[in-house]
């Protein structure tokens, strides 16, 4: 396994321009195998999404780094992730910030990834069961945030205001198939800088505020 890991690594992630070296360390380290449900575990290191059930998935190895890059974690950082999924990002963060708070809406998973990151002992990385679709400004402001889900609207002003000046958020916007990847970074108290990195398709965040369909 960590010789599929580290193979990972350097065909799949160095090859996207993922050049980060603490980034690139987490990613040797952490075993994703172990975040994997156990019926998918083939799959672990494979250019591919693991459904993890009630819709939602696992990224891919190659989006989970071109994300953290993005997000550019310091050791010193306090970062909000939305959507714990199986706990492997999660893991991961931990390995670079100071402080990592996962808030996740589905119950089965919160205590899936308790179990997946128990071994860890991770003291500076807390799990929250809650909606965190509009935001989660209980621990703000953040340095970094990663909203592992697609928001139709874009992320809520919520998120902006939890910010920390120079904070930094990556978030999935629009609708499947054509998801726009954007960095997000506060300025000033009223001033944002975005860009828009690349497109993908992830599945949405669970209670996303849609927009408003015209109806008959």
């Amino acid at each position: 396994m960590e010789a599929a890991r580290l193979t990972m690594v350097a065909q799949q992630i160095r090859t996207a321009d993922v050049g980060d070296e603490r980034l690139l360390a987490q990613l040797r380290t952490v075993p994703r195998e172990h975040f994997v449900p156990r019926a998918q575990r083939a799959l672990a290191f494979a250019d591919t999404a693991i459904p993890l059930g009630r819709g939602q998935v696992m990224f891919a190895p190659m989006l989970d780094a071109r994300l953290l890059q993005a997000l550019a974690v310091k050791p010193a950082d306090r970062v909000l992730e939305i959507g714990t999924g199986s706990g492997y990002l999660t893991a991961v963060l931990a390995g670079l910030a100071a402080t990592v708070h996962s808030v996740e809406i589905i119950p089965e998973f919160k205590l899936r990834a308790e179990e997946n990151l128990a071994p860890f002992g991770f003291r500076h990385v807390a799990l929250e069961l809650g909606d965190g679709a509009r935001g989660w400004p209980r621990h703000a402001p953040y340095d970094a945030i990663l909203i592992s889900g697609a928001l139709p609207l874009g992320p809520a002003g919520a998120f902006g205001a939890s910010l920390a000046t120079g904070g930094r958020m990556v978030a999935f916007v629009g609708e499947s198939p054509a998801i726009e990847v954007r960095l997000i970074t506060r300025l000033g108290e009223k001033s944002f800088h975005e860009v828009s990195l690349f497109e993908t398709d992830v599945p949405a965040l669970l209670n996303a505020p849609q927009p408003e369909r015209f109806r008959f």
